[in-house]
């Protein structure tokens, strides 16, 4: 028998070739089981979409995911009272605190991100953020002098990171970090960078909170399917309008003071505090950022609910990567 070519076929080319396809069935089909895992992670539902061989593969993949967060979280929460962060918080100022590639790394990354913002993105915003929780609690406002107090204590370009020697030095007294604008998206990046390396399961999809981190499409797809919201619904009624992104290896975060907002004294502010006012937003807003990253989206989704629709679309337009989704 002669092939397409005029050669002659080699002895047991059919058998090779059906034994060829049955492989590639096999392994497309074997990739192809969807699994499923949650769990709550930084005071936020994490979520794992995840394609793996079998489940035995891929309950093991997201233990392993969720510890990872959970190693991540001593690292970077201000609750936790013996996590890095609140070590480097307890620093005398001036003084270099050795820390960890992690924390080295997000605080980097906060630092560029401020820059690139005009701070609108500020993690020394701990003690304004602290006073902020104590007084919604009671709902009430700052007294005056200590939120004049608190906000004196903040100035992004105060915190001096060393690369090399692996420091992070806080230069003003008072100073507190508060990395809660951007841990989650941190985290979120690092599980699929951690199940695509050690696990080997590269079409993946990692939810945290408002945080998405995108990885290779499912297979059969060219991408993962994403909703966007687009439209607020007013308090008490009405339907919210969502659009629907295609996305992979990218990522996508959101912000806003949708549901987190309490009413003080008639006025209604949301959970996301004002670095200028330092006080909860007060006006009703909601930004969706896709970028290349977690990271990225999650500090930069901040950012634009707080510098607004305007400046924060001029000052989106400045940064490769960057697409805005304003809900209206």
């Amino acid at each position: 028998m002669l092939s397409s070519t005029g050669q002659k076929r080699p002895k047991g080319h059919k058998g090779l070739l059906s034994l060829l396809s049955l492989l590639s069935f096999s392994s497309l089909s074997a990739i192809e089981n969807r699994f499923d895992f949650e769990s709550v992670q930084m005071a936020t539902k994490f979520r794992l979409s995840l394609h793996a061989e079998n489940r035995e593969t891929a309950e093991k993949a997201a233990e392993d995911a969720f510890e990872h967060v959970a190693a991540l979280t001593s690292v970077f929460s201000d609750y936790e009272p013996y996590s890095e962060l609140n070590r480097l918080n307890a620093t005398k100022p001036s003084v270099p605190f050795k820390a960890s590639p992690e924390l080295l790394d997000i605080v980097t990354r906060s630092l560029e991100i401020s820059k690139l913002t005009d701070g609108a993105f500020d993690i020394t915003c701990g003690n304004v953020t602290r006073l902020w929780r104590s007084m919604k609690n009671r709902k009430q406002l700052p007294p005056p002098d200590r939120l004049a107090t608190a906000k004196a204590a903040m100035d992004w370009k105060a915190v001096k990171v060393d690369a090399q020697a692996s420091t992070i030095t806080l230069t003003k007294p008072g100073m507190l970090l508060d990395l809660g604008g951007i841990a989650k998206g941190y985290a979120a990046d690092s599980v699929l960078k951690r199940l695509r390396e050690r696990h080997h399961l590269p079409r993946a999809l990692v939810i945290a909170g408002g945080d998405i981190a995108i990885g290779d499409p499912p297979p059969g797809k060219e991408s993962w399917e994403v909703r966007l919201r687009t439209y607020i619904a007013p308090i008490g009624g009405g339907a919210e309008k969502l659009e629907s992104v295609q996305l992979k290896n990218a990522a996508v975060s959101t912000s806003g003071d949708l549901y987190q907002a309490i009413i003080i004294e008639g006025k209604r502010y949301a959970h996301i505090i004002s670095p200028k006012s330092g006080l909860g937003l007060t006006d009703t807003i909601s930004c969706s950022v896709i970028a290349t990253d977690a990271t990225t989206s999650d500090a930069l989704a901040t950012a634009m609910v707080v510098l607004g629709k305007e400046k924060g679309s001029e000052i989106a337009k400045q940064i490769p990567g960057i697409t805005l989704r304003w809900s209206e």
